[in-house]
This record gives C-alpha cells, structure tokens and sequence, in this order.
C-alpha cells in the first residue's frame, strides 16, 4: 500500500453506532428481516417478556390489544419493570432496558430461572424501530409512565405518533396504586414503517398462533386477545390448564384416529457449559440445570408434526434438543422391535428416524436458563449439553412404556405402524427407478399442454404454473423460450386435504405438475431430479386466483414439501392496476392494491401530472398484453415474486380447513363475524 492510499483512509473514517443506531442501521440483524415477519416478531419480543413473568410465577394474565391505528399494545399482571435508579447508568430500569442493548434482568439468573430473553436486546430493538413507545409500570405501590420517540425517552402531547414530542428522559410518577389493584407491565407501540419493505404488516394471524401456543405451554397463564374492528373489540382468551397434551390434540391432522394414548414424559437433567459470571469472566464447567416436558401420540396416517420451544420459544429449526429427541426415539424403539417376536424378518433393516416419526403428533419444551441460540429470532437451539439431558429422558420413559404389561397391546400396535413404515420406504427405494418407467405418470411423454423451455440446466430454469388457457397466449408471447417453461391449469385443482396420494394423482392438472417436475411425490420425492429451479404460481389476483394458489401450495406441502423446503416455491405477484399520464412524458405505473393506487393518483396529481382516469383495473393475467405481463410478472429484472414458506404452507392448510373442511361450525362462525368486512358497493349484484 502506498503513503498517499493510506492517508485517504485513517480513524475518521471509522464509524462507531452509539446506543440504538446499530438497530436501526441493521434491523434485520436483530429481528430476522424486514418484511411481514420482522413486524411480527416485534410483538413476539415484547409478548414474550410478559411470558416470563408468568413463567416464573408472576404473572396470571397477558392481555394483547391490536388497536385500529396500528398499534399494538402488551399488558401483564407481573411484578413491574424495576422503577429504582440503576447504580452504574443512573437511570431507571425502564429506560435502561427499552433504551440500552444487552441491558435487562436475564442475565445473571436473580431475576429468572428460565426466560425467552437472554440478549437483552428485544424491548429496546422493538423501541429503536418504533414511532412512538409507551410504557406504564405498577410496581413497588407507584404507577410510572414513560414515552419514547424512535427510542428517544421525552413526552408527547396527544395521542398516537403524530402528536408534539418534547425530548425529556426520567420516568414520570403518575400516582399511587389502589388498594388491591396489581402490579404489572404496560406496552403500546406504533412501529415505524421506514425500516420495513413495502406491505409489510403485523400478521392477526400469527400474533393468534403464538398466544395459543404460549398458553398451552404456560398453562398457568390466561393470554386474551382483543382486535378493534369497525369501533367493535373483539375477544378471543387462550387458557389450556392440561398443557401439552392439549396441544398436542390440537396439533394432531383432522381425521387422523389416535392408535396410542398421548404419552407425556418429564424428568430434570443437569448439563455443564462454559459461561461468563456478572462480571463477564468465563468460567469453565458451569453446571446448569434443565427441566423438559414432552407430550407425544402416534395416529393413523403418516404426517409428522413435531414442534419445539425454548423457554416456550418455538425454534422452527429445531437444535439440540431436537437431536437428543430423535435419537433417544429411534435407539428406545428399536431395542423394542428387537425384543418383540414376529416383528421384523431376518436380515430387514431397523427403522429409521423417519419412520419412527411417520404419524407422530409431538411437542418438545425445555426449560433452562441462558440458552444459546444460533441467532436473534431464536428459530434453533445450540445449548450443547442439552442433547444428553433429552437422550437420557426419552430413552428412559419410552422403555419403561414399551416394557409396561398395562400398555402392551398399544405398544405392539404403534410398533407394527413403524416397521410397516419401515418396508415401505425401503420398497419405494428399492423400486423408485422401475416404479417411474412403469407408471404412465412419471414414464410417459410430457403432457402436450407444457410449453418447455429450451436450456437444460435446472439451476436458471423456471416453470410458470399458469392460471387458464386465456393468460397461456400473452405469457407464450411475453416469456423468455431459453429458461422460462409453462404449464396451463384448467380451474382449481382437487383440494388434497381431502383425498389421499391415489385419488390425487387421478386429477389431470395435479398428475401433469407430478409429471412435468419429474421428482416424484410424498416420500419417494427426490429434489436432485427436479427438473426446474424455480416453479412460480401465476394465477390472477382476485379471489379465485387466491383459491388456487392455497390449493396450489397445500398440494406442495403435502406431496413435494422439499420444494418449499428448499426456498424454490414462488408465487407471482400481478398488479392490479396499471396508471399512466398524459403529456410530453407520459408514465406507466403498476399497483398491487387499491390504496397503493389512490396513494400513487394522489402523488401523481400533486407532482402536476395529468392522471388518465378512471384508473383501469386488470381483470385477470389474460387481460394483459405481453409487453405488461413481462414487466409486471415474468421479467426477473423488474417482477414482484414472493417465496412460499412453510409458515405459508401452514396457513393455506388452515385456511382449506376452515372454509372446506368437514366441521361446520368453525366456518359458520368465520362467517358471521366476517360478514361486516364485505364491501357491499363492490358486489356486482
């Protein structure tokens, strides 16, 4: 490096992010991402502070408010935010922990035996990308208020963000508390748009999902949920006083009959890790104590759904306790197999994890203090030492289970279920090849309706699964022929969560995708022979195309899950409008919902340009000519796409349940509340 290059870059050019501009600066670091799930997992954070409390005994009730200007609000019944002056800052513990990183009660072990926190990082994240955050604390006989803006401590002189906010730090007594009213911890926040993608928004959804699963974890705690819709609040209370076993009922696939009863395993185990003490000097072989509660079913069909959690943490991606979970199971079942007669012939081979698991329901919570996690939305657990401690439980409580004379008859009958398992997957492997060539569906010619692509290799190619004939002819003429392939569907493809692999593979449109991605279905699917790297859903943007697309996914999730699984299913996403001016410069513009479109006309008109109205709507993707259907759809330069999750998988499953499943009574419901929501004036009638 020569003298001149390193005077252009010296200490001045280093920056250093004080306090909470690092969050900011990179949001994504501390909450995953910025899209729809970063907005969620704001409200997790903060929810699962109150969890803690409840954990720990504090806490009877968490009442969750989504108001209707956007706010969220999070109020427990526990022992307070600590209102005292911290020694070392001099500040309250209120602004210390929603204004100061890696601050916070979980650290040391006084304040929690086991909690969901442990960066010190979530309350003042959700504080630094919010527009305004107010908080009122019960405790020690005082009611305290404070306010932030962008996580700035100051007040403000009305309601919401817009109001005047005047910079002041300090917490403000507001009065004593009354005789018998309890301590306790109040949250509201309007988070702050600007560090978020566009459409991006607080999922009801999900903020449901995660209160049932808490309270069927802490089953000491009522968790209520209560919406703002058209002036109305609606009600929903959460409270599962049996656990885990309730959980796993409602877990279990609709339909699916129970071939054991629900077995639940709980014991405590110790671990040793290395770990820093308060004054942050490590320590070698710090033993840690670990309590684990388990409860599991096998049923008669051949899903798995296994969830695990943390500190009544989900970690999506499962970890160690995972891995302690899987093996204990395999190595206790198989000892059982082999000491039953009759089971398994000579020379066949023990059954793996997968086939141990096929029809399991099962939910896997340890309790410990200061996990470790692989990151910041805690989705897998790393605590090492937590393996053993699971492996030790669940081998010792499945063979006393398998041994029991009481449980016998079960017993055998789950093992058969296992093995059973077992030979069909070897038999598919074994056969897969043959099984392909001879099968009409995976050996015949490519369907006649399939519009290929011309490259062979998978990594760039693309097959665009096309809502009706009529989008077929502006997407032949708008697609790339070297790399983008499609395949017309006629209507809706049969709902799956109705009928088996068999009657499936009789319907032409589901038979033909089978076909054409060339990689099998269920357990026999095989990724490496697919043969496009990305499959796109392209149905219009209206309900029917919404109907097809959740029949779509639900058809992947249940037979090409790997698909999903592997980040390599996506579904288009065509605007609904298109605008454009009038003058020397006309412009185009595209927007995906009807206030993006008044917003845009509204900005257009300020700016001067002459609006050509009424703004068309696009009826459909064959209403598009191939100039539009390119820019707006197919061109990977300038396309909107979005990539289905498992989490998606999830919720059009739940969605095909509720509004064709066999309970009547849930969809009866939906309705009626729902009936409010419809516009009226939009009907054409």
């Amino acid at each position: 490096m020569t003298a001149s290059a390193e005077t252009l870059y010296g200490a001045d050019d280093l920056t250093h992010l004080e306090g909470l501009e690092a969050v900011r600066k990179r949001p994504g670091m501390y909450i995953g991402s910025t899209d729809s799930r970063g907005v969620n997992h704001l409200f997790t954070e903060i929810v699962d502070n109150s969890t803690d409390e409840g954990v720990a005994g504090h806490a009877t009730k968490v009442v969750v408010t989504l108001h209707a200007d956007g706010s969220v609000e999070v109020e427990d019944d526990g022992r307070g935010i600590p209102t005292g002056v911290h020694a070392k800052s001099g500040l309250s513990g209120v602004e210390l922990v929603l204004t100061r990183l890696h601050a916070g009660g979980k650290f040391g072990g006084s304040g929690y035996k086991a909690s969901g926190g442990l960066h010190g990082v979530g309350a003042s994240a959700v504080n630094a990308l919010s527009l305004r955050l107010d908080v009122t604390v019960k405790h020690a006989g005082k009611v305290h208020e404070m306010s932030f803006a962008r996580g700035v401590p100051g007040t403000f002189d009305g309601q919401g963000p817009k109001a005047k906010f005047t910079r002041q730090s300090g917490l403000r007594l507001i009065r004593k508390m009354k005789r018998g009213e309890s301590t306790g911890t109040t949250i509201r926040y309007w988070y702050d748009a600007r560090y978020f993608e566009t459409g991006a928004a607080l999922d009801v959804d999900v903020v449901r999902q995660k209160l049932r699963n808490t309270a069927f974890l802490v089953p000491g705690v009522n968790y209520v949920l209560r919406t703002a819709t058209d002036g109305a609040i609606n009600e929903e209370t959460f409270h599962h006083p049996s656990g885990l076993t309730d959980m796993v009922e409602f877990l279990a696939p609709a339909g699916d009959r129970a071939v054991s009863e629900t077995l639940v395993i709980t014991g405590e185990g110790s671990y040793k890790e290395n770990a820093a003490d308060e004054n942050g000097v490590m320590k070698s072989n710090v033993e840690r104590r670990a309590e684990v509660e388990i409860a599991l079913r096998w049923g008669t069909g051949y899903e798995r759904t296994v969830e695990f959690f943390t500190n009544t943490i989900r970690n999506v991606h499962g970890g160690t306790h995972r891995r302690g979970f899987d093996r204990a199971m395999v190595k206790a079942v198989q000892e059982a197999i082999s000491k039953t007669r009759g089971l398994l012939k000579p020379k066949e081979d023990m059954p793996t994890v997968d086939d141990v698991q096929e029809g399991m329901t099962a939910v896997i919570h340890v309790r410990i203090p200061e996990p470790q996690f692989t990151s910041q939305t805690k989705d897998e657990l790393s605590t090492a030492g937590i393996t053993k401690v699971i492996q030790g439980i669940v081998d010792k409580h499945i063979k006393a289970w398998t041994e029991n004379r009481k449980t016998k008859a079960e017993v055998k009958t789950v093992l058969q279920k296992i093995v059973d398992a077992s030979r069909v997957r070897l038999a598919q492997k074994q056969q897969k090849d043959a099984a392909r060539r001879k099968t009409a569906l995976e050996g015949a010619a490519m369907p006649p309706k399939l519009v290929d692509c011309r490259t062979t290799g998978v990594s760039r190619s693309e097959l665009f699964l096309v809502e009706g004939d009529s989008a077929l002819g502006s997407a032949r003429m708008a697609r790339v022929s070297e790399y983008q392939a499609l395949l017309p569907l006629r209507g809706k493809i049969l709902n799956v969560q109705k009928a088996g692999l068999g009657d499936a593979l009789k319907n032409a449109e589901i038979s033909s995708i089978v076909q054409v991605l060339g990689a099998g279905t269920g357990r026999t699917f095989d990724m490496s022979t697919m043969r496009y790297g990305r499959v796109i859903l392209m149905a219009d943007a209206d309900v029917d195309g919404s109907h097809i697309r959740t029949l779509l996914i639900t058809l992947f999730a249940r037979y090409m899950r790997p698909v999903i699984e592997g980040g390599r299913l996506y579904a288009a996403m065509p605007p609904l409008h298109k605008i454009t001016t009038k003058g020397r410069n006309p412009e185009t513009h595209y927007t995906f919902s009807e206030r993006e479109m008044e917003t845009k006309v509204a900005a257009l008109h300020k700016a001067g340009k002459n609006v050509v109205t009424p703004v068309p709507r696009f009826k459909g993707l064959g209403e598009m000519d191939a100039d539009e259907l390119w820019d707006t759809t197919m061109n990977p330069a300038t396309r909107s796409v979005r990539r289905i999750t498992l989490d998606d998988a999830e919720a059009a499953e739940a969605a095909l349940e509720l509004l064709m499943g066999e309970k009547v009574e849930p969809r009866r419901k939906w309705l009626v509340s729902s009936a409010a929501r419809v516009d009226q004036a939009a009907i054409d009638i």
